[in-house]
């Protein structure tokens, strides 16, 4: 979504759908610019819907929009969002990414919404930039593209590239825009209209805090957890954990089983395995990368970890998901 567009009115919106892209997204994205152009009575905003050969495309959803437009039809325009879901990377062809690369020639400001980034990080055209994605693909981004700057905010808006995390982060990302390009007045008016009860800033959390997530007040135990999720590719010893909350270990041990159930080392891998399973799914890592990158020594005892867990092996969900 460009910030400094000085063209005529209504200001034109690309939007790519790509196979399973999602729809919340895409709606959170165009709804704010629909009610926008009411309040304001004029066409501040329009929108065109492309896929890669003109044909009807299909959300996560099941839901099927028609598209405006094949992406050979489209040779400018102003800004340009990448609407896609799971497994982005299977949808970019080479004509796909040479359009990218021509749009972006031609000066058009490109963005993803939700996973769309894997797209244009995929492409090139990520470099340098500053990127967020939903926190579920975070990590299969920072495994693909170590070089790329990530963040875990709502969106980002920059110059040359925007990005959201999804979902109705999108709709924020939108007022944000509208606040910026048309005063804040109307930003509020549509949020209104939305029943949005705040509008969010870009660095608001794209989660729940800890102990809502958990429903657990103890603020030891929320910040030895807080430490097990920032440490899963070198996990700390449970000794160190401890430690760094305030707690023994055996104080540790008591707030998990009293609050949760379960012990710090069940928490910890049962925490490293989750991840591991997002890898699999969302990014093309081999299998040992994965439990590498995850805190396991070996392949062996990620395996048997993981088939422990979730009943089957990392392959079979590597191959689930590639069928």
């Amino acid at each position: 979504m460009r910030l400094d567009y000085q063209g005529p009115l209504p200001e034109i919106l690309g939007f790519l759908l790509l196979p399973r892209f999602s729809m919340m997204a895409f709606f959170s994205a165009v709804e704010p610019l629909r009610i926008a152009n009411r309040i304001a009575a004029q066409p501040l905003f329009d929108w065109m819907l492309i896929s890669e050969d003109g044909q009807p495309i299909t959300a996560s959803n099941g839901m099927t929009l028609l598209a405006d437009c094949a992406i050979g039809d489209v040779h400018q325009l102003p800004s340009l969002a990448v609407c896609s879901g799971f497994g982005p990377e299977q949808t970019l062809s080479r004509p796909l990414m040479a359009w990218l690369h021509r749009l972006n020639q031609a000066n058009c400001v490109l963005g993803g919404l939700d996973t769309g980034g894997f797209l244009l990080a995929e492409a090139g055209l990520l470099e340098g930039e500053r990127v967020t994605l939903h926190w579920e693909s975070l990590p299969a981004f920072q495994e693909r593209f170590p070089s790329i700057e990530t963040s875990d905010d709502l969106f980002e808006l920059g110059e040359r590239r925007f990005s959201c995390a999804g979902g109705t982060a999108a709709m924020d990302m939108a007022l944000e825009v509208i606040a910026r390009r048309h005063g804040p007045g109307l930003a509020v008016d549509v949020s209104e209209q939305l029943i949005h009860e705040r509008i969010r800033t870009r660095s608001d959390q794209q989660r729940m805090s800890l102990a809502r997530r958990l429903g657990i007040h103890n603020r030891r135990l929320v910040e030895a957890i807080s430490l097990m999720e920032r440490h899963q590719e070198v996990s700390l010893p449970l000794s160190e954990v401890a430690h760094r909350s305030g707690l023994s270990p055996r104080q540790l041990q008591r707030l998990f089983e009293q609050y949760l159930g379960t012990s710090p080392r069940d928490w910890y891998r049962n925490l490293r395995l989750e991840r591991a399973w997002h890898l699999l799914i969302e990014s093309d890592m081999e299998v040992l990368s994965v439990g590498l990158a995850c805190g396991f020594a070996s392949g062996s005892s990620f395996s048997r970890a993981f088939r422990i867990r979730y009943g089957v092996s990392p392959r079979e969900v590597r191959r689930q998901h590639a069928g």
